[in-house]
C-alpha cells in the first residue's frame, strides 16, 4: 500500500451502528496501492470492507484524507488528479484535474469547506465549486506533507470566514526547511511567511493546534536520520530569519564495555499526547518497535536517551537469504583458498612420490596424511608477476586494487591500452568501487605525461557509463573537487597551447619549404636549336627592296 489514512468516529455512533448492525462506517483504514485502487479495511471486523476501483486513479496513490463530516474520501495520484468518492456507495463523486505534474499531499481546513493539495506548488481549492481560492509558491521538490497549525485568526476583531488568517505548514522531500504559509484576503502574498530548519528530510511530523493568538504552535519533526527536533513558537506574522529547533532529542544505546562505543537508534515516529505536555516515541525497527511515553519538561536544548534494545527481536541477514550455516573451523586447522581469478594452478606430474604412496598402502602402514597427499599432486601455486591476467578477471583485479590499495595490481590493470577492454572492465565494474578509481585516477593525473595519456581514457570511459550514478550522489562536488581543479587548470592552458602549437607549425613548415628551394640546383643542359636575329638596319633595307620588286 503506498497510502493509509485511518477515520475515527464518535463512539456513540459506533454502538448505534453495531446495535442496528449495518454496515456503516465505524472504524475504516483506507488504504491507497500502487496501481491506483483504494482498499478500506474494516478495524471491528477484521476484514476489507470495500474497495474503491471505478473511475479513480490509473497511478499511484499517494495521499488520502477523511472528511470530518460527511465521511467522503479525498485522494491524490500521480495521474494529476484529485477525485472525491463516497464510501456509502464506492462511487466516484467528482473528479478534477489538481496540478500540470503529480499530486503528491492532501489536506481539509479545520471547517471542512476548504481543500490543500500540493505537488509542487500549492493550491487551496473551494470543496463545494471545486475552484481554486489562492495559490502558494510551494517547493522545488514533490511536497511530503500539508497540516493547518490553527483553527482561529490572530486577529480575532475581525469578522472570520473560515479560512483567512489561517496558518499551514508545508515540508518537502530532500528540503531541510519547514515552510509556514498564511491565507490572507489580498491574492499578492504567496510566499511563506517563517521557516523551520531541521538537520535532514523530514519523514514524520506531528503538531498541536493553536486555538488562539496566545497559544503557541508546538511542533515534533522526525528526520530521515534518526532524530527529533521540537519546536515552541508563537505564530504572529512575517519572519525573515528561519527558527531552529528549541529541543533535540536523540536515542543511543549504553554501549557494553569500555572500549565499544554507543550506537543510535533511529526514532521512526512521534506523535503529541492528548496533554500536549509529553511525547510519544517509537524508535527501534519496523519489525518490532518500541513505544515510549517522554515528558516534556527538559529545558536542555539537547536530550540523548540512553536505551537498551538488544532484546528485541530484529531479522538477521543470514537466515533471511541462506539457510546455509558456516560450520566452526578448528584454530589449528590450515585453510585452503584459491587465488584470483583467472589463475591457474599449474599441476606437474610426479611419478616416484606417489609409488611411495601406493607402496605404503601396500605395506599397511599407517594412512598417508594429506600433506603426502598434496605434495604428490606438486601444485605450484606461486604466480609469475610477469605474465598478465586474463582479460575477464580485470573488473575483480580491479575492485580489489583499489580496496587494497595494491600498486601493482593497480598498474596491471590500468596500463592497458586497449579501449574496449577498458569498456568492458568499466561496464562490469561494481558501483562502489567508482568514486574509488575516480580518486586513483585523480592521483594518476598529477604524475607522468605518459601514464596520464592512458588515465584520460579511463576517466573518459567512467565519466561515460557511470554518469547517471554520480548524478544521484549527493556529495559528489567535494568527493571529485580536486578533480575538477585540475581539468580546470589544465583546461585553462589549453588554448595558449593549441596557438602556440599553430605557430610551430607554421615555422616548421617555412623551414622545410625554404631547405627545399635552396637545395634544389639547375641542370647543364645543352640547347638544341639556336635561332639568332639580324640588326634592325639591314633588316629594314630588305623590307624597302623587297617592296620596290613587288
Amino acid at each position: 500500500p503506498a497510502r493509509l489514512q485511518a477515520k475515527e468516529t464518535p463512539q456513540k455512533e459506533k454502538k448505534k451502528s453495531e446495535a442496528i448492525g449495518t454496515s456503516n462506517q465505524t472504524d475504516l483504514l483506507a488504504l491507497g496501492t500502487a496501481v491506483g485502487s483504494i482498499l478500506l479495511y474494516s478495524t471491528v471486523k477484521g476484514e476489507l470492507h470495500s474497495k474503491l476501483i471505478s473511475g479513480g486513479h490509473d497511478n499511484k496513490v499517494n495521499c488520502i484524507q477523511w472528511h470530518q463530516d460527511n465521511g467522503y474520501l479525498y485522494s491524490c495520484s500521480d495521474d494529476k488528479h484529485i477525485v472525491e468518492w463516497n464510501t456509502q456507495t464506492c462511487k466516484v463523486k467528482c473528479k478534477w484535474k489538481g496540478d500540470n505534474s503529480s499530486v503528491s499531499s492532501l489536506c481539509i481546513s479545520p471547517d471542512g469547506k476548504m481543500l490543500l493539495s500540493a505537488g509542487r506548488t500549492i493550491k487551496l481549492w473551494v470543496l463545494e465549486t471545486k475552484e481554486i481560492y489562492r495559490h502558494f509558491t510551494g517547493h522545488a521538490t514533490p511536497v511530503s506533507s500539508l497540516l493547518f497549525t490553527t483553527i482561529r485568526p490572530p486577529n480575532e476583531s475581525q469578522p472570520f470566514d473560515g479560512i483567512t488568517g489561517l496558518y499551514f505548514l508545508s515540508g518537502a522531500v530532500h528540503d531541510r526547511l519547514l515552510n509556514v504559509w498564511q491565507v490572507r484576503s489580498e491574492n499578492k502574498e504567496k510566499n511563506a511567511v517563517m521557516s523551520f530548519t531541521v538537520t535532514d528530510e523530514p519523514v514524520y511530523i506531528d503538531l498541536t493546534l493553536s486555538e488562539n493568538k496566545e497559544e503557541p504552535v508546538k511542533l515534533a519533526v522526525v528526520c530521515k536520520d534518526g532524530q527529533v527536533h521540537l519546536f515552541e513558537h508563537i505564530l504572529n506574522g512575517y519572519c525573515k530569519k528561519p527558527l531552529t529547533s528549541n529541543c533535540t532529542i536523540q536515542i543511543a544505546t549504553p554501549g557494553k564495555g569500555k572500549k565499544s562505543t554507543p550506537k543510535p537508534i533511529p526514532i521512526l515516529a512521534a506523535g503529541f499526547c492528548s496533554d500536549k505536555m509529553s511525547l510519544l516515541l517509537v524508535y527501534g525497527n519496523w519489525f518490532q518497535p518500541t513505544i515510549e511515553r517522554v515528558a516534556l519538561n527538559s529545558k536542555e536544548s539537547h536530550v540523548c536517551l540512553v536505551r537498551d534494545i538488544s532484546n528485541c527481536w530484529a531479522p538477521k541477514v543470514e537466515t533471511a537469504i541462506t539457510k546455509v550455516r558456516t560450520p566452526v573451523m578448528n584454530s589449528e586447522a590450515k585453510v585452503l583458498v584459491p587465488g584470483i581469478p583467472g589463475h591457474q594452478a599449474a599441476i606437474k606430474p610426479a611419478l616416484p612420490q606417489t609409488e611411495e604412496i601406493e607402496n605404503k598402502r601396500k605395506l599397511g602402514e599407517n594412512e598417508v596424511s594429506i600433506e603426502e597427499r598434496l605434495g604428490a599432486l606438486d601444485i605450484d601455486t606461486r604466480k609469475e608477476k610477469d605474465d598478465l591476467p586474463q582479460t575477464n578477471s580485470f573488473p575483480v583485479l580491479l575492485a580489489q586494487g583499489l580496496e587494497s590499495n595494491d600498486f601493482e595490481m593497480l598498474n596491471k590493470v590500468l596500463q592497458t591500452r586497449n579501449l574496449n577492454l577498458i569498456k568492458r572492465t568499466v561496464l562490469r565494474m561494481p558501483l562502489h568501487a567508482v568514486i574509488p578509481l575516480l580518486q586513483e585516477l585523480t592521483k594518476r593525473l598529477q604524475g607522468h605525461p605518459n601514464s596520464a595519456v592512458l588515465m584520460v581514457q579511463w576517466l573518459k570511459c567512467v565519466l561515460t557509463v557511470h554518469a547517471s550514478y554520480l548524478s544521484t550522489l549527493p556529495d559528489l562536488v567535494p568527493q571529485l573537487g580536486t578533480l575538477y581543479q585540475l581539468m580546470e587548470s589544465r583546461v585553462k592552458t589549453f588554448q595558449k597551447l593549441s596557438h602556440l602549437h599553430g605557430k610551430l607549425i607554421l615555422l616548421i613548415t617555412q623551414v622545410t619549404a625554404s631547405e627545399k628551394t635552396k637545395g634544389t640546383t639547375c641542370p647543364a643542359q645543352k640547347a638544341k636549336l639556336v635561332y639568332e636575329e639580324e640588326s634592325s638596319e639591314e633588316e629594314s633595307d630588305d623590307e624597302i627592296a623587297d617592296k620596290d620588286s613587288d
